[in-house]
């Protein structure tokens, strides 16, 4: 049987929680840092599984936290939970020491793995009423509260079935409202999304904007990329337990590739061959330019400002040729993730270690 492990109690020593999400008033993003990282560092022995990690989250915000196995996720949401202690560097959440009161941290901080740990025989309400009482919370108190966290979590249906019973994306949500039990400023979720279909992937993700609307701090971890770059107000890249990229998508796009992708798409195929002779005209040695005659259309990478790129429509134009759409492709997360992956083998490649 799979044990959870009890991250959390209850912030007042034993009094009610505030209320959450349905009953806060909505607190404005970016007030003031909640989650402060600074030159976070942790060895074992010889192996460095963490090194000069810096990170700021502001209240109310979600930050997609991702890198390959091994990167050093774990690790970092151990020492943001209290759970391990840094070799060096310093962690803050809520202005609270990670490492020095990690009993205090534990108050602010709620924690779902990604593995869901239930006991067997036990309804959801049953379940919940034993995670409230070892997070200190009066039965009082926990009667209210269990009823206000299944609503939170869209969850009330499900409080008389057997936790063992319940699907994946049930059970999911159900360790949500085991998160939010004692009321933390702060929610870590590794991997939510994992093995959910379609339909509850999209309630998960409804409800984690809904968290962070209600003022919470999010930080989130996931191998399903584009999902999370729907979600996230920041995102940091780590890999070998270094941050390699962190901030919004467009910002990380930018630092790591300057160059953009732009699309024109033809009503007839017979202008390609115009419209093609005018592009190149207009590019020079800047960019690479693909052509497909089946979709009459036009893309090319380039570094071009925008009124450089109003020059090529206005080529274009004047040229003859008619357009349907002149438009710039955004990247997405698995873009930047992949871009991060590829500059790091390269330079892996010209070290003079490999030599």
């Amino acid at each position: 049987m799979n044990r959870p492990e009890i991250i959390g109690q209850s912030p007042n020593g034993g009094q009610s929680p505030s209320h959450v999400a349905s009953q806060k008033p909505p607190v404005k993003a970016a007030e003031e840092p909640v989650v402060e990282v600074r030159n976070l560092g942790k060895r074992y022995g010889e192996f460095v599984a963490l090194e000069d990690l810096s990170l700021t989250v502001m209240r109310g915000q979600i930050l997609g936290f991702i890198g390959p196995n091994g990167a050093g996720k774990t690790t970092t949401i151990k020492i943001l939970v209290g759970l391990a202690r840094p070799t060096s560097g310093v962690a803050r959440i809520a202005g609270i020491d990670c490492a020095r009161d990690s009993a205090r941290i534990k108050r602010v901080v709620g924690y779902m793995p990604d593995g869901f740990g239930s006991y067997d025989n036990m309804r959801v309400r049953e379940y919940l009423d034993f995670f409230g009482a070892a997070f200190g919370i009066p039965r009082r108190q926990r009667v209210p509260r269990i009823a206000e966290v299944l609503e939170i979590t869209n969850s009330t249906y499900m409080q008389d079935r057997y936790v063992e019973s319940l699907s994946h994306g049930m059970q999911q949500r159900v360790g949500i409202a085991r998160t939010l039990l004692h009321d933390p400023e702060v929610l870590i979720f590794d991997e939510p999304a994992n093995g959910l279909d379609p339909q509850a992937r999209i309630e998960m993700r409804e409800l984690l904007l809904r968290l962070a609307a209600s003022g919470k701090t999010l930080i989130v971890t996931s191998h399903i990329l584009p999902e999370l770059s729907r979600i996230c107000d920041q995102v940091a890249i780590i890999t070998q337990g270094r941050l390699r990229a962190a901030g919004s998508l467009e910002e990380i796009m930018r630092n790591l590739n300057q160059r953009r992708t732009i699309e024109i798409q033809l009503p007839a195929g017979q202008e390609l061959a115009v419209a093609e002779a005018a592009v190149r005209d207009r590019l020079g040695d800047d960019g690479s330019l693909a052509v497909s005659p089946a979709e009459g259309m036009l893309r090319f990478e380039t570094t071009q400002t925008d009124d450089q790129l109003s020059d090529v429509l206005s080529s274009l134009i004047s040229a003859g040729v008619r357009i349907c759409q002149f438009r710039e492709l955004q990247t997405d997360l698995e873009d930047a993730f992949m871009s991060v992956l590829q500059q790091q083998r390269a330079a892996e490649s010209l070290s003079p270690e490999k030599a």
